[in-house]
């Protein structure tokens, strides 16, 4: 049974705090391997990672960012069926179920992938009377997520 630990900087960590638990195979409820726990130093480690690794990404002009998603996409349309039987295994959905979660997740890059237009922002003018709107696209930095377990890769992308 494989042990899973994290993956911080572009690398596989082991883990450190000393805990894990089991991972479970949906479908049988068997026993599938072992997850690594962080440890508060992990944890800071990979925002700090995060953080770096964002400001990088923050200095690449938006045309290459969505050459990056292109790249991306062609990678997910590549490995479908494989990406598609992993889901399934690991989250207890049939793999058609899989494929269109994968497939929604496909549909929210190729959106982005238009981020040298979105980022412009919005203007109004004569919203209202004297009133003009305007919106700046900024971006949040690092975040995390709690998500919904039940569109597992369309979420993250």
């Amino acid at each position: 049974m494989p042990d899973y630990g994290h993956f911080i900087g572009g690398k596989h960590v082991a883990g450190t705090s000393g805990r894990m638990v089991d991972l479970f195979w949906p479908m049988t409820g068997e026993v599938a391997g072992s997850v690594a726990l962080a440890s508060e130093a992990e944890v800071r480690a990979a925002v700090e990672n995060a953080r770096d690794a964002q400001r990088s990404w923050a200095q690449v002009n938006p045309q290459r960012r969505a050459r990056v998603f292109m790249r991306f996409l062609e990678l997910i349309h590549r490995d479908m069926d494989e990406l598609a039987t992993l889901l399934a295994h690991e989250h207890g959905k049939t793999v058609a179920d899989a494929r269109g979660d994968i497939q929604r997740g496909y549909e929210v890059v190729e959106f982005v992938m238009g981020v040298p237009h979105l980022m412009k922002g919005e203007f109004t003018d004569g919203a209202g009377p004297d009133i003009d709107a305007y919106s700046i696209r900024q971006p949040l930095g690092v975040t995390a997520g709690i998500t919904p377990f039940d569109f597992p890769a369309m979420i993250p992308m």
